[in-house]
């Protein structure tokens, strides 16, 4: 897995970070604002990332999503406002409640030691990707992402979303790597289907909301590991034996 690989690129929400299920309460709460407390009953990750990976394409990815749910929900408030109050609701969320997946910063000190340059590739807003960086306690105190990362793409990084192969395409011309020198974590289907767009080795890492699409992921990726001790231990054999 790691044999030849001098870049290792890592997704964030779902991957480093425990964060698709907040993602989910935030717009639980955001559908209940803005459809007079309605909400249907459906799997809301799941309705997201297929929308998400609809609009990827388009300029703003995320603002065609509240464009939808402005639609589907039969709001009076403009797109702009309903995406502006996602950013209000989530704020609290994304300082004080966001953390890392259990035993992440393990592997990335591993990897670090080991001399491996690490990427963030990351359909996540820039806004978001800062909060992480400069107020989530969590996060910092356990692995700064400025300091543990060379370089962190985000959604403003690129013109289209993954599974658009385009942010992993930026690493390699950044890094001057060739994709077999390089390996995605991900978590989720588009991460992977964006790994292997731009010909790159993918490890899942895993996450229940990602469950729906289980039999995929795992039929596209090349590696699948239930947590990141298992991955730590793997990463370990492989490379110390």
């Amino acid at each position: 897995m790691l044999k030849g690989k001098k870049v290792i690129i890592f997704d964030m929400d779902g991957t480093l970070i425990d964060s698709i299920g907040i993602w989910n309460e935030i717009d639980k709460e955001l559908i209940k604002a803005i459809g007079n407390g309605n909400i249907d009953n459906i799997d809301i990750g799941k309705q997201r990332d297929e929308k998400l990976k609809e609009y990827s394409k388009c300029e703003d990815a995320y603002l065609e999503y509240c464009k939808f749910l402005k639609q589907k929900y039969g709001s009076n408030m403009e797109i702009a406002d309903i995406k502006n109050l996602r950013y209000q609701i989530a704020d609290n969320y994304l300082r004080k409640l966001i953390d890392y997946k259990p035993n992440v910063e393990r592997v990335l000190e591993y990897l670090k030691e080991k001399g491996f340059i690490l990427a963030i590739a990351s359909t996540t807003n820039d806004h978001t990707i800062e909060i992480y960086k400069k107020h989530n306690r969590n996060i910092i105190n356990k692995a700064n992402i400025e300091d543990i990362f060379s370089l962190v793409y985000s959604k403003g990084a690129v013109k289209e979303l993954k599974p658009n192969p385009e942010i992993h395409y930026k690493i390699l011309k950044e890094l001057n790597v060739t994709a077999d020198e390089c390996l995605i974590i991900e978590d989720s289907l588009i991460g992977v289907e964006a790994g292997n767009n731009a010909g790159i080795e993918v490890a899942v890492i895993y996450d229940k909301y990602s469950d729906c699409n289980r039999e995929k992921i795992n039929q596209l990726s090349q590696y699948q590991f239930k947590d990141y001790i298992e991955m730590l231990t793997y990463m370990k054999h492989e490379l110390e034996r």
